[in-house]
């Protein structure tokens, strides 16, 4: 299995497209699957060019309705189609999606050669929407002005795995191998001979009486801690947001304004650069990138250097970027 966790920035531009930048979408790819998170106009130009592999795109979570989310959708979808998709493709999405859906199922929608599932999302708290073997999908409300969503990609906490070392010194059984992997410590009561396995290089523990307790730390290790990143789309700051990405590796959060238009910001229900950064900091992550810029300015360069006065890992994109989240290996 593929241990990769990046995200490959689409596009950076709010409403209005501009030459070099494209709308909202981002792909993540997360162990060898990919996600689309929303779509907006030329998200195919920008898969192309990217080489994003089309045919490997699984799901597409949309954050909102507005048309700079979710204008590149119907090309895409119909291209997938010609493609001779037949896979089928999940979208996750507010309930406000499921008419736009049907609108192009209604006319396009005819020899389509694979199935979509809408799966409906509404929520007023942190829910998991999807769930696989490794890691899971969460979805959260934002503050927009119609209903909006986040999205958190995290990895699941791994089975521990057995010391190669203390395989050999203990032997363990199929049982005792079960009960290491739960990340529990190993009893083994004494037995008649328990003071000859003790001579045979047996370590002894704080048991009762003569029991070998062989503690999980000592005979097991975690193989990796789990990775996460959170794409907060649209959204005015409120206090429960960053509560809900505690402690995630990366964290994407639109800053479609800098600082001194944050009168207009509020008022539109969006973003400044400086409210990105306290949400960043305030919820502990590893790494911010910020995007969705406003069509009157166009230098990155200003939201970063603002963003970075709070918080300094900070990261102003531009189409085409990569984030990778290194695997935090725990043991070597």
């Amino acid at each position: 299995m593929s241990s990769s966790f990046s995200l490959k920035i689409l596009g950076t531009a709010s409403a209005v497209p501009v030459i070099g930048r494209h709308q909202s979408a981002q792909v993540l790819d997360v162990r060898g699957r990919f996600f689309l998170i929303d779509c907006g106009e030329g998200v195919q130009h920008q898969l192309f060019r990217f080489k994003v592999p089309l045919m490997k795109i699984e799901a597409i979570c949309i954050s909102h309705i507005h048309g700079d989310h979710v204008f590149g959708l119907f090309g895409l979808l119909s291209t997938f189609s010609m493609e001779g998709r037949q896979a089928p493709l999940d979208i996750y999405a507010p309930g406000n999606f499921g008419p736009i859906l049907k609108f192009y199922l209604s006319y396009y929608g005819e020899g389509l050669g694979y199935e979509i599932r809408f799966h409906q999302v509404a929520c007023k708290d942190v829910q998991v929407i999807f769930g696989a073997k490794s890691f899971e999908i969460l979805a959260f409300p934002l503050k927009h002005r119609l209903d909006t969503f986040g999205y958190m990609f995290r990895e699941k906490m791994p089975q521990m795995n057995i010391r190669k070392e203390a395989l050999a010194k203990y032997g363990f059984t199929l049982a005792e191998i079960g009960t290491l992997k739960r990340g529990e410590d190993l009893l083994r009561p004494a037995g008649p001979d328990e003071g000859a396995d003790f001579m045979n290089g047996f370590t002894r523990h704080s048991g009762t009486d003569n029991d070998l307790v062989i503690t999980n730390a000592e005979a097991a290790y975690r193989p990796y801690e789990p990775r996460s990143y959170a794409y907060v789309s649209d959204t005015a700051p409120f206090p429960q947001l960053a509560s809900w990405v505690k402690g995630v590796d990366l964290l994407y959060h639109e800053s479609t304004y800098l600082a001194e238009f944050a009168e207009k910001a509020l008022a539109r229900f969006h973003s400044t650069t400086l409210d990105a950064a306290r949400c960043a900091l305030e919820a502990g992550a590893g790494k911010l990138v910020i995007a969705h810029y406003s069509s009157s300015n166009q230098n990155p360069a200003l939201y970063q250097a603002e963003a970075r006065t709070i918080f300094p890992e900070t990261y102003a994109a531009n189409d085409g970027d990569v984030f990778e989240i290194p695997e935090k290996k725990t043991y070597l």
